[in-house]
């Protein structure tokens, strides 16, 4: 399985990349996880939006979604252009019911339902879910493929229930927008050293750090998870190539 980060700032892109979104690969299966502010332009640097298999959205914020309507009308005018009728199946929550029927476009991309219960299978590709602690609905993600693990934690504060999810997973692609000493709870999020916690406790094999802030150094939330977790820590930066 292969993973490209596509997207990886918190809240907004940095200048020419792009917020939340991740590639996965794994035969010739490709998904995508999230679809932030960005992410449709940068994609089509590693593959072409039409060859999508499936789009997984942990919540609604407009960093992961916000390109989901330019996505959208590629794939209209793409089936136009190319004299094809495919629908591009966009998985997301239905707890809030606009949002979700907005993921239901002209035929060209259907909405389909999850929640904590369920699994969702595209092609060799196994997704759990995972309700997170954040402002709005929003579910992590444990993606199974040919005996390979990336759990995804999405927008989260720390919550223990992250380490049974997570557990010896290959890479834990875990959110650190906030640094040690701030108060990232009440914001729904995790500062550097929960993650470098989680990764520990959870025996992951490697780490790394995304949904980055637009303050302070990286290289310090770096140094923060790494007090923890003894394994590879990565910062998550536009056009990293991981293959587990």
């Amino acid at each position: 399985m292969k993973m490209t980060v596509i997207g990886h700032w918190g809240g907004y892109p940095a200048k020419g990349e792009a917020s939340s979104a991740y590639l996965l690969q794994c035969d010739d299966t490709s998904i995508l996880l999230d679809c932030g502010s960005g992410a449709l332009s940068h994609m089509q640097e590693y593959i072409n939006p039409l060859e999508l298999d499936g789009l997984i959205l942990s919540h609604y914020h407009a960093d992961h979604v916000a390109d989901v309507g330019v996505l959208q009308h590629a794939y209209l005018i793409g089936n136009k252009l190319n004299n094809r009728n495919e629908t591009l199946s966009i998985f997301g929550h239905n707890e809030n019911e606009q949002e979700f029927q907005r993921l239901t476009y002209k035929g060209v991309t259907k909405g389909r339902p999850y929640d904590a219960h369920s699994s969702v299978t595209i092609g060799p590709f196994s997704i759990q879910f995972l309700r997170t602690e954040h402002s709005v609905p929003c579910f992590a993600m444990n993606v199974t493929c040919k005996g390979k693990v990336i759990v995804y934690t999405a927008d989260s504060a720390y919550q223990p229930s992250f380490i049974p999810f997570a557990e010896y997973a290959d890479l834990l692609l875990c959110e650190s927008n906030f640094y040690v000493g701030m108060d990232a709870k009440s914001a729904g999020h995790m500062t550097s050293r929960e993650a470098g916690f989680l990764a520990l406790e959870s025996k992951v094999k490697k780490l790394v750090l995304t949904h980055l802030p637009h303050f302070g150094s990286h290289e310090t939330l770096k140094k923060e998870a790494e007090e923890l977790f003894k394994g590879p820590v990565l910062l998550a930066e536009k056009g990293l190539v991981l293959e587990i």
